[in-house]
């Protein structure tokens, strides 16, 4: 392919015989398929960066392959302009990871590729300018900020119960490749069985990624891992990524890992593609959150590339949750993973008590009925703490009129502004789609009534309303407004931990994970909202969130309670949660997934479509859906394939752009990736004449 854009000029700058050349080709981060010739005066391996001429600019690329001869006329290919020794070629394993995200995932190869590396490693600009006498090794450790080793403190392991013992040496007598799911009910002690795996990786010389959801994970366990792994692994043997890190904190734990420095790497999604030489084990923690599927640029899911990381480098990956993901649980009841339960608490305690509480006919008091602010009193008197668990953040969802109806519309999009509260007297309004912020309103702005009042609650509101309620508390909220600021969110939960907090007021970021040693009460408000939600994924995400909070109470203090308030106790989801049944729901789950032909039964992609009106975004993938119909004969898998018809997004609009989608489907996953490889080619081309932006998502986790 020709590696100028159609809006540049031809080169015109001399090109170089064919003779003593070798030829490469390179992956670039750009939004076209295929990758690009270029020339070179020596040898470079695959695997090496180069920086190449592309159109009028300079860019990082990946050379991927060594042809004999280039794709077109040798005198139209350009030279590379610097080969880069500062690193190593990246290895076999990590270019087929890459090449297989591409390829399933339906995007270019450089944009699988370049934007997994640290900045320092991808950009053009960390390079200009910065030779060196002592070469290009040297401005790579300078940019790599250094930092000393935390401290360890050394602890005692706990003593093990016999379903932990049984799980630890199942995953310790594998060899090769083998994907386990190990399913145990919060409290069950699934991080002591993942240590004690690791520590048997680790004493063969191999390394072990650890793979979390969320950033605020993060720093308990790494805790966890440098007291228990790291005494006998090293000082210096962790390292941690995620996107919370400087760009030179990133590239210092990147280098380490990629070279056998750091034998531990704990990472959100995005580690799945650090080059790890040793790899032994990856363990992925809460293995059913969506935190895992990255929504912007390459979608890919980090829990699959695991699985497929580890049966391509011929090594066990552990999946853990209290709530699997339906997907998960079906490989493993067809006998693709292996199960391994743990049913019982680690500790000598119970799995809390759940309580619905029917609200439709009680009295409420700013959305807590009379039994939660009991229930909340006996905790403060016994010296425990609650949780009130909202998962909305911001004052009140909206601002009403309460003259002419009037409510706080986002003005860029089909969404209303939040009612915010930045302190004791300044207000705002703000979208929580496309960030839009506006003063709050002295009066009505159609009928300039001064009746202006907040419906609805958030965590804000919550909290307010909570220290009025109990003035001698001590109340702490954590959601992304009160943990902006780097470490903001590892501060409150060192206070929750350390018992400086009696009532916590949170949203799903206090819903997992986490181990509050205190904890006796759990409250969940509004929790509604999700069981009549248009996607079907719906039921099983509220499933898995209310378990999961449900699981921070009575961890280890006796007699921990969980009340839900709800106006529908009878729903399914609910009655499964009073019993602690995961088993139980999950079956009714898939048993219904089946009837109707739903994953894990089907297999689908989304097409997305942006545009400055929704005419033109349906008419693109109207089209789109036409494209099969008009060549037959190229879509030869096209009779296995479901194209739907195009419809608008729940949320239309947002920041000005309409969207709709297109949904793809086939009961086989080879039809439809045979399907999506040939019809994506022709998208770019039937874009450009509708000025659409589109997405090609495969297996999507929201409809």
């Amino acid at each position: 392919m020709i590696d100028t854009l159609n809006s540049d000029p031809p080169s015109s700058e001399p090109q170089a015989s064919s003779d003593d050349c070798f030829w490469l080709r390179v992956a670039i981060d750009v939004p076209l398929a295929g990758l690009f010739d270029y020339r070179c005066a020596h040898a470079v391996a695959p695997g090496c960066r180069v920086i190449v001429p592309f159109g009028r600019r300079k860019l990082m690329g990946i050379v991927v392959e060594t042809p004999d001869t280039p794709s077109f006329e040798a005198k139209q290919v350009r030279e590379v302009d610097e080969v880069l020794d500062d690193l190593p070629p990246f290895p076999s394993d990590w270019m087929r990871m890459a090449a297989f995200a591409a390829q399933y995932y339906q995007r270019p190869l450089g944009e699988v590729m370049l934007p997994t590396l640290p900045a320092g490693l991808r950009k053009v600009t960390a390079y200009q300018g910065k030779r060196s006498a002592g070469g290009p090794v040297r401005r790579l450790d300078k940019r790599a900020s250094k930092s000393s080793p935390k401290p360890i403190q050394a602890k005692e392991a706990p003593a093990l119960n016999e379903e932990q013992i049984q799980a630890v040496q199942a995953i310790d007598a594998i060899t090769g490749y083998k994907a386990v799911l190990l399913h145990g009910v919060t409290g069950s002690g699934k991080t002591e069985v993942y240590l004690r795996a690791a520590q048997t990786v680790l004493a063969r010389g191999r390394q072990v990624l650890f793979m979390v959801p969320e950033i605020n994970l993060t720093p308990q366990l790494e805790q966890s891992l440098r007291s228990s792994l790291a005494v006998a692994a090293g000082p210096d043997s962790l390292a941690v990524l995620h996107s919370g890190l400087s760009d030179g904190e990133r590239l210092r734990a990147w280098l380490r890992v990629q070279r056998g420095e750091a034998r531990i790497l704990l990472g959100t999604r995005l580690s799945i593609f650090t080059p790890m030489p040793d790899l032994g084990l990856i363990i992925v923690d809460e293995e059913h959150d969506t935190s895992y599927k990255q929504q912007e640029g390459l979608r890919y899911s980090a829990r699959d590339l695991a699985v497929w990381r580890a049966h391509d480098r011929d090594i066990p990956v552990v999946l853990g949750s209290a709530t699997p993901s339906l997907e998960s649980w079906a490989h493993a009841q067809r006998g693709n993973y292996l199960k391994l339960s743990l049913e019982h608490r680690a500790r000598d305690v119970e799995l809390p008590v759940v309580q619905l509480v029917d609200t439709r006919r009680l009295a409420m008091q700013q959305g807590f009925s009379p039994q939660l602010i009991e229930a909340i009193q006996g905790r403060l008197e016994h010296g425990e703490q609650s949780l009130v668990f909202l998962n909305r953040r911001g004052y009140a969802p909206v601002l009403n009129c309460g003259s002419c109806g009037w409510v706080s519309q986002c003005p860029r999009c089909t969404a209303y502004t939040v009612l915010h509260r930045a302190g004791a007297r300044r207000n705002y309004l703000q979208c929580h789609h496309c960030g839009y912020q506006a003063r709050v309103p002295a009066s009505c702005p159609d009928c300039g009534d001064q009746d202006l009042h907040p419906m609805g609650r958030g965590t804000q509101r919550v909290e307010e309303y909570l220290a009025e309620l109990f003035p001698e508390a001590r109340i702490a909220r954590i959601d992304a407004d009160s943990t902006r600021l780097k470490g903001s969110a590892e501060a409150l939960f060192a206070k929750v931990h350390a018992g400086e907090i009696d009532i916590l007021v949170g949203t799903q970021m206090v819903a997992k994970g986490h181990d509050f040693a205190n904890l006796g009460l759990v409250g969940v408000l509004n929790a509604d909202g999700m069981l009549f939600a248009q996607d079907f994924r719906a039921p099983e995400r509220l499933f898995a969130q209310l378990m999961q909070v449900a699981g921070r109470a009575g961890r280890h203090v006796r007699g921990g309670k969980v009340i839900i308030q709800t106006d529908y106790p009878e729903q399914p989801v609910y009655q499964a949660l009073v019993k602690h049944d995961y088993v139980g729901f999950a079956r009714y789950g898939l048993e219904e997934r089946e009837a109707i032909g739903l994953p894990p039964y089907a297999f689908q992609a989304l097409l997305t479509a942006e545009a400055r009106e929704l005419a033109t975004a349906i008419e693109f993938l109207t089209q789109a859906r036409a494209l099969p119909e008009q060549s037959p004969d190229a879509y030869y898998m096209a009779s296995a394939i479901t194209l739907y018809d195009p419809v608008p997004l729940r949320v239309l609009r947002v920041a000005n752009i309409e969207r709709a989608q297109l949904l793809i489907e086939s009961a086989q996953r080879p039809a439809l990736q045979a399907f999506l490889a040939q019809w994506s080619v022709s998208l770019p081309e039937l874009a450009g004449g509708h000025r659409v932006r589109w997405q090609l998502e495969v297996d999507p986790l929201e409809i």
